[in-house]
């Protein structure tokens, strides 16, 4: 049992380590790429809201996370907080 949960311990550190809300992925993104662009390289984001053509999308959480502007489906300003 002991090895088991040591496994899934290692496993959760692993993917939690392979977050692609970093600094790397953060120096790719560009003004003009479209939604799916973003999420091709950061995954679904956990929050989207808008209107009237605009909308805004977060990745991450409050301590780390990556906040994209959208205008007609294309990346007009992103931002980054706490990216390693």
């Amino acid at each position: 049992m002991v090895k088991r949960s040591m496994i899934v311990i290692c496993a959760l550190m692993t993917l939690a380590a392979c977050s692609k809300v970093n600094q790397e992925n953060y120096a790719k993104l560009s003004a003009g790429m479209s939604k799916a662009e973003v999420e091709n390289l950061l995954g679904s984001p956990a929050d989207c809201s808008g209107a009237v053509g605009l909308t805004s999308c977060t990745w991450g959480n409050e301590k780390t996370g990556i906040s994209v502007q959208f205008a007609a489906d294309k990346v007009v300003i992103f931002s980054g907080n706490g990216l390693k």
